[in-house]
């Protein structure tokens, strides 16, 4: 801010009295004093508030004068509640030497001076950073540049303000990884996805147990529908309740990294087309050589980037073959899912668009990655999916080389049907459930799974709903327990007879015998399906 900035509609009500030819000059600071030498504690640029306690007589006034003009002040507000109006010996000094002189009347409190000072110093800091971010947006789009951490630095050194750019998965993409725990990064890109798929207008807000938090979508282009892919920007503090300047700087800086994300995406289209190349080959069930070269062609691109050795991917690795599919999702979705999603987990994965689906190969990581572990990786995205909206995704077992890539592919897109099989908005099967019933039940068509379920056991749930009795409870417990009626009964707290009465009623109703095994087994069977 510039002097006269302090007499301008809307400052404090401070009169001037000298150097009117001095107002532009340019006020960094405040310091309040009323020793008689504060030259040493000013460091230039500051507006000086006083009380004039030092002022014993005329000569005083040119002495502290002298001294805060060596120290780089550009400004004196000197206040009248204490000793009365400015001495006219304080006015003249200050034209002597061009120091720009102001009155504080005695109902205005320097603290409101200081908080005013400071907040349009604050605003004047956020404009030019606004600006800079701007032009630095601008190089991103015109040359190609990267830079994001490098300018979240710059606004957490000059601003004290902490922003994180976060994947959907809530993979820290740029930012201070040590600031922001797990737990926190989960929950707010849940809360920002959830505020997506209600079309709330951002700028988000998320309140944690840290303090709150504001959330600026980017985009990676302007399509109406929530995508599941984008980056978010993540600014410590409300942003709503800032100045409208310091609310541009978020703005750019969201655009930045909306940028950013597309030249991200733009990098990747020859790792699509062979990706693509790689599916169509498995498809055709193609010879293991050219499905190799292929694989090498994807390999050497990575190194190329990464600067690491191509051979060993290829000629000693095995690879692992995901099966994924979306339901009330845009078409591309899953693939783009998918792709932010694995960045942490490899950088040689190759992500095949297959309808409203995906397919990816990706090299085995040395410890077997357990499906639980998928599942959680993609859990935040429960949030953005609508009530309709899911994900299922199949794992096979590690192939050791090309030519059994083919069958891995259709051991994944078996398990996937397994996942399909299952209650939940994202689930994940892998290749330890293809030796399970699992399997088959999910081979079997769906009309035929109903109808299995429905005469096995309509009638046992009728008669609880009816009775309010415990038939199906039952029936679990006592397949649970192998048939054992003591081990049974204690489970459900109810005496042997009860148990007996219980089981007895479920065979007249179903005309099954619960001491058979193939009646226990279609039971157990109906109860998965269910």
């Amino acid at each position: 801010m510039r002097v006269r900035d302090l007499l301008a509609p809307g400052a404090p009500r401070l009169r001037l009295l000298a150097a009117e030819d001095e107002l532009d000059r340019q006020v960094s600071g405040v310091m309040t004093t009323d020793l008689q030498d504060p030259g040493r504690y000013l460091h230039g640029g500051e507006l000086v508030l006083t009380g004039m306690l030092w002022r014993t007589g005329p000569d005083d006034s040119e002495r502290f004068v002298r001294t805060i003009v060596a120290g780089g002040a550009v400004a004196l507000a000197a206040g009248e509640a204490e000793v009365g109006p400015v001495p006219e010996d304080l006015v003249a000094a200050c034209r002597r030497h061009r120091m720009p002189l102001l009155a504080v009347p005695d109902d205005i409190a320097f603290g409101t001076v200081t908080e005013f000072i400071g907040r349009q110093v604050s605003a004047d800091r956020a404009a030019d950073l606004a600006a800079l971010v701007d032009r630095h947006r601008l190089l991103v789009s015109a040359a190609g540049g990267g830079g994001l951490d490098a300018v979240l630095d710059l606004l957490g050194g000059d601003l004290d303000l902490d922003c994180w750019v976060l994947a959907p998965t809530g993979r820290v993409v740029a930012g201070p990884v040590d600031r922001l725990s797990a737990e926190e990064r989960d929950q707010l890109v849940r809360a920002n996805l959830a505020a997506q798929r209600q079309r709330r207008r951002a700028p988000h807000r998320a309140r944690l147990a840290g303090g709150s938090y504001s959330l600026l979508p980017a985009p990676a282009s302007a399509e109406a529908d929530v995508s599941l892919s984008d980056w978010v920007l993540v600014v410590a503090g409300d942003v709503t309740e800032w100045t409208v300047k310091r609310q541009q700087l978020a703005e750019n800086l969201a655009r930045l990294v909306a940028v950013e994300r597309v030249r991200r995406d733009e990098g990747r289209r020859l790792r699509r087309r062979l990706a693509d190349e790689v599916l169509t080959l498995l498809q055709r069930d193609a010879d293991p050589g050219e499905i190799s070269r292929t694989l090498y062609a994807s390999a050497a691109m990575a190194a190329k980037y990464e600067g690491d050795a191509v051979g060993p991917l290829v000629t000693e690795g095995s690879w692992l073959v995901l099966s994924a599919e979306g339901t009330g999702l845009p078409d591309g979705a899953v693939r783009s899912i998918l792709e932010e999603a694995l960045t942490d987990a490899t950088d040689g994965a190759l992500v095949a668009g297959a309808g409203g689906g995906a397919v990816v190969v990706l090299p085995a990581p040395a410890t077997p990655v357990p499906a639980d572990a998928l599942r959680e990786l993609l859990a935040p995205l429960e949030a953005g999916l609508g009530s309709e909206g899911r994900i299922t995704l199949g794992v096979s077992a590690p192939a050791s080389e090309a030519g059994g890539l083919r069958g891995a592919l259709e051991e994944a897109r078996h398990a996937r049907r397994i996942a399909a099989a299952r209650v939940g908005r994202v689930c994940v099967a892998g290749p330890e459930e293809l030796a399970s019933h699992v399997l088959l039940l999910a081979a079997v068509p769906d009309e035929v799974r109903r109808a299995f379920r429905s005469r096995l056991l309509d009638k046992v749930i009728a008669y609880d709903i009816e009775h309010q009795a415990d038939l199906v409870r039952t029936l679990e417990a006592f397949l649970r327990s192998d048939g054992s009626w003591t081990r049974c009964a204690a489970q459900l707290h109810v005496h042997v007879n009860t148990l007996r009465y219980r089981i007895g009623r479920i065979e007249e109703l179903t005309g099954r015998d619960l001491s058979r095994l193939e009646d226990r087994v279609d039971f157990y069977l109906a109860l998965e399906l269910a």
